[in-house]
């Protein structure tokens, strides 16, 4: 799809006293390298920086021609801008200076760490091999869960609702109860699979009757979830090898930032001037929390320990 005028110009404005400011200074001392397409009040903007941009928004060959032209005057609004916010001394305020400094320290580490993962060989297929074999329950025995998730909101989960949850012999039971007390919620039918869901919890779906009702809290709202059916749909590791090489990749850099940031900070010499500061590095988010079932529940599973946000949509590990 050939990007439009209005889509590019608000790419060239969402960073503009961010990002942009931040090069004020080396541009007003060096000159730009690269050739000149146009001068924007005597400032030039340059083929180097326009292919810097074709580049970022991902151009296919035979947009090149309009999208160059659609960019081109992005950068000149761009430097309009700039030059505008700069007359009027915002690359001064506070909150800019700071931006600027942040964004500087930013695209710094991340050049850094980019150079760290490039050096991170690609996963063999042995240990793609492997990693298939060790994980039958998100491959070759893999399930597929045919669910019905109601969701209301968590301030309406209270402890007769839960009382009914505990009891119900089916989710059409809550349901009815739901309309009966005129409370709002949501129903809808999904499907997920063994590698769409947290692995304690596939578990228990596989354990569990098929009229056990689980509740899961995701802070603001909470989702009612029962299995209608459970049915075997395997992933050949043809078809899976492409998936698991890309989180093995994605695992390997994980593992080579961390460690370059352990030796890091075991070379370096940090003080803290706040203890606060030092003692909630240690403190874990809520958002991982480990999902358990609570003691004192009769049929159904109240997994209230909140869970990351969209847990049921979102694939684990990033695997589908």
């Amino acid at each position: 799809m050939v990007l439009t005028y209005a889509r590019m110009t608000l790419i060239g404005y969402v960073s503009i006293l961010v990002l942009v400011l931040a090069a004020c200074d080396g541009e007003s001392k060096e000159k730009k390298t690269g050739q000149a397409l146009v001068s924007v009040n005597g400032k030039e903007v340059t083929m180097l920086q326009l292919n810097d941009e074709i580049k970022r928004a991902n151009i296919r060959p035979d947009q090149y021609e309009t999208a160059s032209k659609q960019l081109l005057e992005s950068l000149i609004a761009r430097q309009l801008i700039m030059d505008e916010a700069i007359s009027n001394k915002l690359d001064r305020t506070p909150d800019v200076m700071l931006a600027r400094e942040r964004a500087n320290a930013q695209i710094i580490s991340q050049a850094y760490m980019q150079s760290i993962v490039s050096k991170v060989a690609k996963p063999s297929k042995v240990e793609i091999d492997d990693y298939y074999q060790e994980h039958p329950e998100y491959f070759a025995q893999r399930k597929q869960f045919d669910l019905t998730i109601v969701r209301i909101a968590t301030k309406d989960l209270g402890d007769e609702l839960k009382k009914v949850v505990d009891t119900a012999k089916s989710l059409d039971e809550v349901v009815a109860w739901l309309d009966k007390n005129k409370a709002q919620y949501l129903r809808n039918l999904a499907s997920r699979s063994t590698t769409d869901l947290p692995s304690q919890m596939a578990a228990m779906m596989q354990q569990k009757n098929k009229d056990t009702i689980f509740i899961i809290n995701e802070q603001e709202y909470s989702l009612l979830i029962s299995v209608n059916a459970i049915k075997d749909s395997p992933i050949t590791a043809s078809v899976a090898a492409p998936q698991i090489e890309k989180f093995l990749i994605n695992q390997k850099y994980k593992e080579a930032t961390d460690a370059e940031v352990a030796r890091l900070r075991a070379a370096a010499k940090i003080e803290y001037f706040n203890a606060k500061a030092s003692t909630s590095k240690a403190e874990k988010p809520a958002t991982q929390s480990t999902v358990t079932p609570p003691s004192g529940v009769t049929n159904n599973l109240n997994l209230t320990e909140p869970v990351s946000e969209g847990t049921i949509e979102r694939g684990i590990m990033g695997i589908k």
